[in-house]
């Protein structure tokens, strides 16, 4: 087992998941970072270095792949054999309305945003309970949205699946906090990241929640006791947009 605190990020690669990573590096993590893109992943594994984290370890994984998802707890398990936080940032947004958009789409969404993260949580949680108690503590990070709290025009598929995530890390933490293993959900507005690109020409990026705003939560969440367990975190932009994206 590594003597550094552990983490495995999915979608590590760019946006939310690269900044979560560095703030994680920067404290001298070990990481296990996930994408699907292992060309990527290798270069941010060498920046996570630069930043002062310890052993990185790179495994692409698609996360529409139920074995992948598997082979990925199970490399993480081998490589380092804790778990003290769990980030679960991999997403897939689609926008369409509920009388337009296909029911496969729906099912990609799915697997990619509830299906995945249930594989993940299920896989690790033998290894998280073993960190909480040799440490402490183990923290799973998920990063949903603010539409899986408040509906949202033509994002009714994407914000189902996030409530899913939402109400699938609530009752985690009823069946595993007493373990010392809890999940904190991040429901952020729209972040400045390639996912909001379609809408930067109503909403610019440089008045969106910044991907750091988000990596600030989530880094707090890792300094939490296993006494403290926070079950959402909800991030609004200033305005009128208190329950809207």
């Amino acid at each position: 087992m590594s003597d550094n605190k552990v983490a495995l990020v999915t979608g590590a690669s760019r946006g939310i998941g690269a900044a979560i990573a560095e703030r994680l590096a920067a404290d001298g993590w070990d990481l296990t970072i996930s994408s699907r893109g292992r060309e990527a992943l290798e270069q941010r594994a060498g920046e996570l270095t630069e930043l002062g984290a310890g052993r990185v370890e790179v495994i692409p994984a698609d996360m529409t792949d139920a074995d992948a998802v598997e082979a990925l707890a199970a490399a993480h398990r081998d490589a380092f054999g804790r778990c003290d936080a769990l980030v679960i940032n991999a997403g897939m947004g689609q926008k369409g309305k509920v009388a337009d958009l296909p029911v496969r789409r729906f099912d990609r969404l799915y697997q990619v945003n509830v299906r995945a993260p249930y594989i993940l949580l299920q896989s690790l949680i033998p290894v998280l309970r073993s960190t909480a108690d040799a440490n402490g503590a183990a923290k799973v990070i998920a990063v949903a949205s603010i539409t899986g709290v408040y509906p949202e025009p033509e994002l009714s598929a994407y914000g189902a699946t996030k409530a899913a995530l939402i109400s699938l890390c609530e009752t985690f933490n009823l069946e595993e906090s007493v373990n010392g293993v809890s999940a904190t959900t991040i429901a952020p507005g729209y972040v400045d990241t390639d996912m909001s690109d379609w809408l930067k020409d109503q909403i610019p990026g440089d008045e969106m929640i910044t991907v750091g705003d988000v990596a600030t939560i989530a880094h707090s969440v890792t300094q939490l006791s296993r006494y403290a367990v926070l079950p959402n975190v909800i991030l609004t932009r200033p305005g009128e947009n208190l329950h809207r994206a």
